[in-house]
């Protein structure tokens, strides 16, 4: 089996995703992790994420942030973001905040793993070793796939699977000694 999370679900389109935060496969900043979890300099912050060249019959979009190297079954997930609308681009530095009060009109963040509706930082455990955080937009055939507020990410991952047009997904690391 591949290591790649996305291994299994359908190819997809690709467009554009870039950051002023993180760069693909470089280790996360100390702000990017989770201050909730005790992390030394974390502060749970969402790095800014923007996003272009989607398919032509994008009407939202979701945002999304993984851990597949967490010691569980099923990973972690960190966030995830539903219903924003097809003409946004981009998301700012700290949009995942407890508030939401940064994220696009309409947009509602779900509880991650550690059970908030915000975004929680990298907290791998001292000396697990490296994990790969996926922070991953899909482009989505319909402007709001209609799960409820307290759905999980995985359900909504779930409900992704039959909407997406493509996918756009940017990997950084992170390791605590």
């Amino acid at each position: 089996m591949s290591n790649d999370p996305f291994a299994r679900m359908p190819d997809l389109p690709s467009f554009s995703l870039t950051s002023s935060d993180i760069e693909d496969g470089k280790p996360l900043a100390k702000v990017h992790y989770s201050g909730l979890f005790g992390v030394p300099g974390g502060e749970d912050r969402s790095p800014q994420l923007s996003w272009s060249g989607a398919p032509a019959d994008t009407q939202g979009y979701v945002v999304m942030a993984y851990d597949p190297d967490a010691p569980t079954l099923a990973g972690f997930w960190h966030w995830a973001v539903a219903d924003i609308p097809g003409s946004v681009g981009e998301l700012a530095s700290g949009a995942g905040d407890l508030s939401g009060s940064n994220l696009p009109a309409g947009a509602f963040q779900l509880r991650n793993d550690a059970g908030s509706a915000r975004f929680i930082g990298a907290a791998p455990p001292p000396g697990h070793g490296p994990h790969r955080y996926y922070f991953v937009v899909h482009a989505i055939d319909v402007a709001s796939l209609k799960v409820p507020k307290d759905a999980t990410p995985t359900l909504l991952a779930f409900n992704v699977f039959s909407h997406a047009l493509g996918r756009a997904v940017l990997m950084a690391t992170g390791e605590q000694p």
